[in-house]
């Protein structure tokens, strides 16, 4: 068996902490890089759900897209619901590892998965200076209300489900994804000339000016549905580095639905 200082030296290569973000906080959050590990989970929140999952199922390490503590703390404190998740995952030795923007600019990366999930075919980055999103083409084209079915059938299903703006019945050839909060990149997809761009959290007033500019076809999924096949992705390449190493690890991907949104209802409108 590897030692968990192995294990991340591997993940390290994979999404090296050096690219992420200066404001991120990634690489390895308890653990004892002396401690065997056996069992892998990767899953997108280290939340106190996946925590217990990880115990359930035996795991020696939890690998997480999000960070546990983006912003810094003084205290881990089991009184504070995230000092609870370190606690229970150190009492149980349990390893807590974040790959966050690192692994969004990857290559392989976030946007890659998210593409793989969609059957789209990569063309290239979206952000070519910084790695991030994808742009694709489509095998076949099709109308944006066929894509954005697409999407509600090949990505996790959660209480948002997927908007939609723009004309539903636009020719879609060539478009953009971006996993995660997306609405920052409108520019570079306006000058990637695609015909849509799939990614997530859209906001009101960007969505507003961007369909006020083009004909552009937005698709707005949840943060954690387009974010969730990175996790199946990262699961096959350390299965992949495990064989070679004969390790023999047992790698899982959990199917927790960890979006924090549980409910959604239409409303008949505000009477005339």
């Amino acid at each position: 068996m590897p030692r968990l200082s192995e294990v991340i030296a591997e993940l390290d290569a994979l999404w090296p902490p050096e690219r992420a973000e200066q404001w991120d906080a990634v690489g390895t959050v308890c653990g004892d890089p002396d401690a065997e590990v056996r069992r892998v989970l990767f899953a997108v929140d280290p939340v106190q759900e996946i925590a217990d999952e990880a115990i359930r199922l035996g795991a020696d390490l939890v690998v997480t897209h999000h960070p546990l503590y983006l912003r810094g703390t003084t205290t881990v404190a089991a009184s504070h619901f995230k000092g609870r998740v370190v606690h229970t995952l150190i009492k149980h030795d349990i390893a807590l590892h974040v790959a966050h923007t690192n692994a969004d600019t990857a290559d392989p990366g976030v946007s890659d998965a998210l593409a793989g999930a969609l059957d789209l075919r990569v063309t290239g980055p979206l952000v070519p200076e910084t790695g991030l999103g994808r742009i694709c083409e489509l095998d076949q084209p099709e109308t944006l209300a066929a894509f954005a079915a697409r999407a509600a059938k090949r990505l996790p299903a959660t209480a948002q489900g997927i908007r939609v703006a723009g004309d539903p019945e636009q020719i879609l050839r060539r478009v953009a994804v971006s996993g995660g909060s997306g609405d920052s990149l409108f520019d570079a997809v306006r000058a990637a000339g695609v015909d849509a761009f799939l990614t997530a959290d859209l906001r009101h007033h960007p969505v507003s000016e961007a369909t006020q500019r083009s004909p552009l076809g937005l698709v707005d999924a949840a943060h954690w549905a387009t974010e969730w096949p990175w996790c199946e992705q990262a699961a096959a390449q350390l299965d992949t580095i495990s064989d070679r190493h004969g390790w023999d690890l047992r790698v899982h991907v959990s199917d927790t639905v960890t979006d924090p949104w549980s409910a959604h209802h239409t409303s008949p409108g505000a009477p005339n």
